[in-house]
C-alpha cells in the first residue's frame, strides 16, 4: 500500500525537565513531538502529519520551529490561546522507571479544535493525563470520520494531585471509551488500571502493580467484545502482546519480540514513538501484527538517542523489521 498518509497526532507537548538515570539533566519538548517526528520519517511524498496540541504562550514559537524542521508536519493546530500547556519534571530511577511531577496543565483538546481534520486517515491520541482528551472528542471523530482511532491508555490511567504528583488511577469509565477506539495501546501497569474488580480489600489495593500475563487474555477479550479491533500491551524486554479477532470472530494472541538496542540512551518518548509506528504500520499493511513490528522499531529507534532526528526512514525501518522478524 502507499506510504502517503494524512494523519492527526493529538496530545500534549510537555516541556520536559529530565534527569536521566545516569544523573544527566536536560530540557526538551516531548509526547506528541515524538509521535509526529516518527510518523514524519516514515511518511512518503504528499503526506501530512497534523499536530493538535495546546501549549504555553512562551513555548509556542519554540514548538513551531522544532516541528517545522520535519517533513510533512503541519503545526497550524498547535495553539496557545489559553496559555495552558504541560510542564513535567521526569527523574529516572533506572532505564524504564521514573518519578514524575507535573507543574503545567494543558487545556483539553475539544471537537472544535479538530473540526476540519475529519478527512484524516488516522487519529493518534497520546495523552499523558486524564483531563487532556475528553470522551466527547473521541466520540465526535467516530461519528464524523472513517479515520482509524489509535489510543494510548496512559492518559486515562494517570492523574495529577494538587501538589503536582502524577499517579496511576483506575480507568473506571473504560467501557464508555472502548467502543470508540480501534487500536488500544498500553503497558502492564496501565492494563492493571484498566482491568479491575468490583471491590477490593485494602491490602489488595496496596499490592496492585502490573496485570499478570494470565489475566491479559481475559482483559483483551473484554476490549475486543466492546469494539476494539486490536489491543497492544507492551512488555518491556519481552516485546509486545497483540490481541485481535480473526475472520471467524475468535480471539488471537501474538507475542511480538522486541527489537534489540545495544546502547539504551534515553527511553523518554518510547511509548509515544510506538504509537506513531503502530498507526503508520497499520495504515501501510492493514495487518495487526506487522503494525506492532513497526511500533517496536519506532520505540527502539527512540531509545537509541536523545536526539529527535533518530527515527529511520520507511526503507530503513522495513530493513530493521526484516532483520528482526525475518519478513
Amino acid at each position: 500500500m502507499s506510504d502517503q498518509i494524512n494523519v492527526a497526532v493529538l496530545g500534549p507537548i510537555p516541556r520536559d525537565k529530565i534527569t536521566s538515570y545516569q544523573g544527566e539533566n536536560f530540557e526538551k519538548f516531548g509526547c506528541a513531538v515524538y509521535t509526529a517526528a516518527c510518523m514524519s520519517s516514515l511518511a512518503g511524498d504528499g503526506s501530512k502529519v497534523n499536530v493538535v496540541s495546546h501549549v504555553r504562550e512562551e513555548d509556542l514559537s519554540k514548538v513551531h520551529n522544532l516541528l517545522s524542521g520535519f517533513a510533512h508536519i503541519d503545526v497550524s493546530h498547535v495553539t496557545s490561546d489559553a496559555d495552558q500547556g504541560a510542564v513535567v519534571d521526569l527523574v529516572y530511577v533506572d532505564q524504564n522507571r521514573r518519578n514524575e511531577r507535573q507543574t503545567g496543565f494543558m487545556n483539553p483538546i475539544l471537537p472544535e479544535d479538530i473540526i476540519d481534520l475529519m478527512d484524516c486517515d488516522a487519529f493518534v491520541f497520546v495523552p499523558i493525563t486524564d483531563f487532556e482528551v475528553p470522551l466527547e472528542t473521541v466520540r465526535y471523530i467516530k461519528a464524523n470520520s472513517d479515520g482509524l482511532i489509535v489510543f494510548d491508555a496512559h492518559g486515562p490511567t494517570s492523574g495529577c494531585s494538587a501538589h503536582g504528583e502524577r499517579y496511576h488511577k483506575f480507568w473506571i469509565d473504560r467501557d464508555r471509551w472502548l467502543p470508540h477506539i480501534d487500536l488500544l495501546k498500553m503497558n502492564l501497569e496501565e492494563a492493571q488500571c484498566s482491568w479491575f474488580k468490583g471491590e477490593y480489600g485494602s491490602e489488595e489495593l496496596q499490592a496492585i502493580n502490573e496485570l499478570t500475563m494470565d489475566q491479559l487474555p481475559k482483559f483483551a477479550q473484554h476490549c475486543l467484545n466492546l469494539g476494539v479491533k486490536a489491543l497492544y500491551v507492551t512488555l518491556d524486554q519481552h516485546g509486545c502482546a497483540v490481541y485481535h479477532k480473526d475472520e471467524t470472530g475468535r480471539m488471537r494472541e501474538h507475542l511480538v519480540k522486541r527489537v534489540l538496542v545495544e546502547d539504551v540512551v534515553d527511553t523518554t518518548g518510547c511509548g509515544d514513538s510506538f504509537a506513531g509506528g503502530l498507526a503508520f504500520g497499520y495504515l501501510k499493511t492493514r495487518d495487526f501484527v506487522k503494525a506492532c513490528q513497526f511500533g517496536n522499531c519506532a520505540g527502539a529507534q527512540r531509545c537509541a538517542s536523545s536526539e529527535l532526528d533518530v527515527y529511520g526512514s520507511l526503507e530503513e525501518t522495513e530493513n530493521q523489521i526484516a532483520e528482526t522478524y525475518g519478513d
